[in-house]
C-alpha cells in the first residue's frame, strides 16, 4: 500500500505561483500547518490548482511515490483537481492512536487517498478532490465509491477487503468509526497484510520467485473470464483515448525529460498502429473481450496473501480506465516484468495466460498494448519530475521517463517471427528447453509455447495434471493434437509472435506438418532435437512431479522401438546440465534465425 515519502514544493508557495498565472478560482485565505502537513483552506470549500498531483500531495504535506498512480492512470492532458472540503478533522482522528484502541498508526498519502494502518487493519479514506478523471467531491459519491472499491475489488482480494465504514459524528461532537451518530465520511477497511509481501518489494530485493508466475498468471485469467463484459467502452476509441492522452501529456510535460522527436515518433506510430488494428479491436469489443477490468494491473497492485497472488487496488472510479480488452489489462503486468528486466517471468505469466484462456487472436494487438502502457508510464515520469523539489528524485524520474519512451517505440517495432519445434522422446527436456528458450525468442514477452501434453489434456477435456487413459494416446488422438498444435502455430505467427513447438515429433510426418506451417507463412524454421541414453530419459521421467506428461518408462521404451525415420533437425546431446543445453539451441536458434 506504499512505498518511501519524499517532500514535495508546500502548497502555500505554489498558490502563490497560481494565482498570479490567474489559475486559481478562489483565493486562498489561510494555510495553518498541522500534523501530517499543510492544510489549505479555502472560503467556498473549494479551489482549483493547475496540477492535481501536486495539489493532493501538498495538501498533506508530503509526496509518496505511490501518487503516481494518479499520474500513470490518468489518460487526459489536464492535471486539474478541485479540492471541495476540509477533512482535517476527520484526518486528525483517524491518525490518532487513541481511535485505534492505542495501536501505532502508519500513514500512507496517494494522489486521492489517505491510508491509515493500525494493528491488524487499514482504512483508506478518499480525500476530498475532483480531478478530470476522478470526482470524489461528495460524502455521498465518497460512500458509492468506497462500496463500488469493495464490490470489485473482493472479485479478486475477498479476504482483505472486509466492507465499508462509517466516520460518525457522536451527539458530544466527538468522532466515532463506525458509530451511531451522524455519518460525515466514509472509509474503506481492509485487513493490513506486510508491505514486503507486495510484489514489487519482492522485485526489488531479487525476491520474487517465478514459481509465483503461473498462479500469477491463471489468477488473471480466471479473473478475466468471469469479468463482466463491457461493450460499451474500449475498442478503437478506447485505445485512441489512451494515445491522445499520451500525445497531449508529451506535449505539455514532456520538457525536458523527453526528446520531442522520440515522443512524436512514438504517438504516429501508435496511431498507424491502431489503424491497423482497428478492425481486431472493435471485433473483440462486440464479442465480448472488453471487460471490466482490473485498470492499474503492474506488481505494486499484486500481494502474496496465504502463499497465493491476489490481485488488489483495482480502479472503481472511472470506468474508461477499466473498462478494457483484457489483454490491454494483461499487458501492463508483462510491460511491468519486462522493464524490471525479468523476462522469464513475463515469458511464464504470458504464456499461462494463452494456455488457461486459448486467447492466441489478439496476440497481434500485443506490441500496441504495450506500447501504450510504457508511454502512460513515459509521460507520467516526466510529469512526476516537474513536480520534483527533490534535485536527485528529478533526475532519476527523468532518467525513467526517457526508457519508458524508449521501451514504448521499441515495442511498435517487433522482430519478425519464426517458429522453432522442439522435439526428443519423453525425458530428454524438451519442456524444460522450450520454456527456458521462449523469453530470448521473437517479439515481446517472447515465444508462445505450444506444448502438447497440454494440448492433449485440452482435447480430451482434462485438466494438465489428471493421468489419461490408454484411449487418450490413440492415433486418433494424436493425430489431433499434432494438427491442433500446427493450427495453433500458424495462428501466432500469422499474429506476429514467434512459436515453440514442444512435442515428441518421433513419426517424420508430423515432424514435415509442423515444418510445412512455416513455409506457408513465410517465416523461418528451426528444428532441434534432444538426444539422451534411455536410462537417463526413464530416471527423469521417474523424478517428474505436478507436469501435463503421463510419460513413464514403459511409454519411453515404446518410443524408442518406434522407427523415427531420418530426422533432419538439429540434435543436440541432452543428457548434460540443462544451462548447457539451453547455451547450444539459443546459439543454434540465433544462428539459423539471422541466416533464413
Amino acid at each position: 500500500m506504499g512505498a518511501g515519502l519524499v517532500p514535495l514544493h508546500p502548497m502555500k508557495h505554489r498558490a502563490d505561483h497560481h494565482r498570479k498565472m490567474g489559475q486559481l478560482r478562489s483565493p486562498c485565505i489561510t494555510t495553518r500547518l498541522r500534523r501530517g502537513g499543510v492544510c489549505v483552506i479555502f472560503p467556498s470549500g473549494r479551489g482549483r490548482v493547475r496540477s492535481g498531483l501536486a495539489a493532493a500531495a501538498a495538501r498533506q504535506g508530503r509526496y509518496s511515490t505511490r501518487c503516481t498512480r494518479a499520474l500513470h492512470l490518468l489518460q487526459v492532458p489536464s492535471l486539474t483537481a478541485m479540492i471541495t472540503e476540509d477533512q482535517t478533522a476527520v484526518i486528525r482522528f483517524l491518525a490518532a492512536p487513541t481511535t485505534h484502541g492505542g495501536a501505532p498508526v502508519e500513514r500512507i498519502d496517494t494522489h486521492a487517498s489517505i491510508v491509515f494502518l493500525a494493528g491488524t487493519r487499514a482504512y483508506k479514506l478518499k480525500q476530498a478532490v475532483r480531478f478530470d478523471y476522478l470526482d470524489f467531491s461528495t460524502s455521498e459519491r465518497r460512500l458509492s465509491l468506497c462500496e463500488a472499491e469493495v464490490r470489485l475489488n473482493r472479485r479478486t482480494a475477498p479476504t482483505l477487503y472486509r466492507g465499508v465504514v462509517a466516520v460518525t459524528r457522536q451527539e458530544d461532537g466527538s468522532y466515532a468509526l463506525g458509530g451511531n451518530g451522524t455519518p460525515v465520511d466514509w472509509l474503506v477497511e481492509m485487513n493490513r497484510f506486510p508491505q514486503e509481501a507486495l510484489f514489487d518489494r519482492l522485485a526489488s530485493v531479487g525476491s520474487l520467485g517465478i514459481e509465483f508466475m503461473s498462479p500469477l498468471a491463471m489468477a488473471v485469467a480466471d479473473f478475466h473470464k468471469s469479468a463482466e463484459p463491457r461493450p460499451d467502452h474500449g475498442g478503437k476509441a478506447g485505445m485512441s483515448w489512451v494515445i491522445e492522452g499520451n500525445a497531449a501529456g508529451f506535449a505539455e510535460f514532456g520538457r525536458p525529460s523527453l526528446d520531442p522527436s522520440a515522443a512524436a515518433r512514438v504517438t504516429d506510430d501508435s496511431r498507424r498502429e491502431l489503424d491497423r488494428r482497428a478492425e481486431m479491436l472493435e471485433r473483440r469489443r462486440q464479442s465480448g473481450f472488453v471487460r471490466q477490468c482490473h485498470g492499474d494491473l503492474h506488481l505494486r497492485n499484486i500481494v502474496l496473501l496465504d502463499e497465493r497472488p491476489t490481485l488488489f487496488d483495482g480502479v472503481e472510479f472511472n470506468d474508461e480506465i477499466s473498462c478494457a480488452d483484457v489483454l490491454y489489462d494483461l499487458a501492463f503486468l508483462l510491460m511491468d516484468l519486462w522493464r524490471r528486466r525479468l523476462p522469464c517471468h513475463a515469458n511464464t505469466v504470458w504464456n499461462r495466460y494463452l494456455a488457461e484462456t486459448a486467447d492466441f487472436d489478439g496476440a497481434s494487438l500485443l506490441p500496441l498494448f504495450l506500447s501504450c502502457r510504457a508511454a502512460v508510464r513515459a509521460k507520467t515520469s516526466a510529469t512526476s519530475a516537474q513536480l520534483q523539489r527533490d534535485a536527485q528524485r528529478g533526475s532519476e524520474l527523468e532518467g525513467m521517463a526517457r526508457e519508458y519512451l524508449a521501451m514504448a517505440e521499441y515495442l511498435l517495432h517487433p522482430p519478425h517471427p519464426c517458429l522453432v519445434a522442439v522435439g526428443g522422446l519423453s525425458g530428454s527436456g524438451k519442456s524444460t528447453l522450450a520454456l527456458s528458450l521462449a523469453p530470448s525468442v521473437g517479439a515481446v514477452p517472447g515465444a508462445v509455447v505450444l506444448r502438447s501434453d497440454e494440448t492433449r489434456k485440452r482435447l480430451c477435456g482434462v485438466p494438465p495434471l489428471q493421468r489419461l487413459g490408454p484411449e487418450g494416446y490413440s492415433s486418433q488422438v494424436s493425430e489431433r493434437v499434432y494438427s491442433t498444435l500446427a493450427e495453433q502455430a500458424g495462428l501466432v505467427l500469422r499474429a506476429g509472435h514467434s512459436v515453440v513447438a514442444d512435442a515428441v515429433y518421433a513419426r517424420a510426418a508430423d515432424r514435415l506438418v509442423i515444418e510445412q506451417v512455416a513455409r506457408a507463412d513465410s517465416v523461418p524454421f528451426i528444428g532441434l532435437w534432444l538426444d539422451a541414453p534411455e536410462s537417463l530419459l526413464i530416471d527423469r521421467t521417474a523424478q517428474r512431479r505436478n507436469d501435463a506428461s503421463d510419460a513413464d518408462a514403459n511409454i519411453v521404451r515404446m518410443q524408442r522401438d518406434h522407427d523415427t525415420g531420418d530426422i533432419r533437425w538439429y540434435r543436440l546431446d541432452a543428457s548434460g546440465p540443462a544451462p548447457s543445453v539451453l547455451s547450444s539451441a539459443t546459439e543454434w536458434v540465433r544462428k539459423r534465425d539471422t541466416t533464413s
